[in-house]
C-alpha cells in the first residue's frame, strides 16, 4: 500500500500502520492471518497482534470463526456507505436515478470508475421486476461492461495501455474485449454514439443501457444506466429507453456543471450528446 508522504513530523506511526494493515485485504484476499500481515508489513508479530486487537475492538476487522484468520469488519463497510452518501455526485444523482426508474419502470443506477473497476454509488430498484441484485458499493470490471466503456472515454490509447499494463482482460462472454486495442475501439464507438448498450454482453439474460455524465470541464464524471431483464431489447422499446437514459445523464451533467437553463454551455452539452 502506498502512503502519501507530507511532513514526517505530522505523521502518526500507529495510525499509519493500522491503515496499511487494512489495505492488505482485497477482493482476492479476503482473509489473512497475523503472520501474513506481519510478513507483508515487515512488523513484529506482537505489533501486528496489538493492531489487530485494536481494530477488532472498533469493528474494522473480525476474526473468522475460531481460526487465526481475520477479515474486514462491518465498520469499514459503514464508512464506505457514509462516504458514498456524502458525495456531491450521489446527492445530486439520487433523485435523477429515482426519476429514471419511475419513468422507465427499470432499475436505474449511478456509477463511477475506480481504476479498472466501476462502482455503483446510487441505485433505484424497479418494484415490478425481479432483477435487483446489484447493490450500492458493488464493483464490476470496467473492461467487460458498457458502464466501464462509458467511464473510460476520456482515456487515450496510451492512458488505457498504462491502466491495463501487465493485466489480463478476462473474458466473461464472447462479447468481452480481451485486448486494449479492441477495448479502445469499443470505447471510442460508444463515445461517438453518446451512449452504450450491452445485450447479454456481461451476464446472460441482462441488457444494460448507459450514458455519460460530464463535469464542468466536460470530462466524464459518472455514468447513468438502466438494466433490462432480457437478453435483447425490442427495437421499438430501445429508442425510448435510450432517450430516457440520455436525458437523465444530461440533467445530472447540468447539475454538476451548474449550468443555467438555456445557457451557452447547456447548448454545447446538448450538441455533444446529440
Amino acid at each position: 500500500m502506498t502512503v502519501i508522504q507530507t511532513d514526517d513530523k505530522y505523521l502518526v506511526p500507529a495510525l499509519q500502520r493500522g491503515m496499511q494493515l487494512l489495505g492488505q485485504f482485497s477482493r482476492d484476499e479476503r482473509e489473512l492471518t497475523g503472520a501474513d500481515l506481519s510478513r507483508r508489513l515487515d512488523l513484529p508479530r506482537a505489533s501486528v497482534f496489538r493492531l489487530l486487537q485494536t481494530l477488532e475492538q472498533m469493528g474494522f476487522v473480525e476474526r473468522v470463526g475460531d481460526s487465526s484468520h481475520y477479515k474486514l469488519g462491518i465498520a469499514v463497510l459503514r464508512l464506505g456507505f457514509e462516504y458514498l452518501a456524502s458525495m456531491e455526485l450521489t446527492e445530486h444523482g439520487r433523485p435523477i436515478v429515482d426519476d429514471l426508474c419511475a419513468g422507465s419502470g427499470l432499475s436505474a443506477h449511478l456509477v463511477v470508475r475506480d481504476g479498472r473497476e466501476v462502482v455503483f454509488v446510487a441505485k433505484s430498484a424497479a418494484r415490478s421486476l425481479m432483477f435487483n441484485s446489484i447493490q450500492v458499493g458493488a464493483r464490476l470490471p470496467a473492461h467487460a461492461t458498457v458502464l466501464g466503456r462509458v467511464l473510460l472515454a476520456d482515456l487515450s490509447m496510451e492512458d488505457l495501455s498504462y491502466l491495463y499494463a501487465s493485466v489480463e482482460l478476462k473474458a466473461f462472454t464472447p462479447q468481452t474485449p480481451t485486448s486494449v486495442a479492441s477495448l479502445k475501439k469499443l470505447v471510442d464507438a460508444d463515445a461517438r454514439r453518446g451512449y452504450a448498450i450491452s445485450q447479454g454482453g456481461f451476464e446472460a439474460g441482462i441488457s444494460t443501457i448507459a450514458a455519460p455524465v460530464f463535469d464542468d470541464h466536460h470530462r466524464v464524471a459518472a455514468a447513468v444506466s438502466v438494466t433490462v431483464p432480457a437478453q435483447r431489447v425490442e427495437a421499438r422499446a430501445l429508442d425510448d429507453i435510450v432517450s430516457q437514459v440520455r436525458a437523465a445523464a444530461m440533467r445530472l451533467s447540468q447539475r454538476l456543471s451548474h449550468l443555467p437553463p438555456g445557457g451557452q454551455r447547456r447548448h454545447q452539452l446538448e450538441k455533444s450528446l446529440a
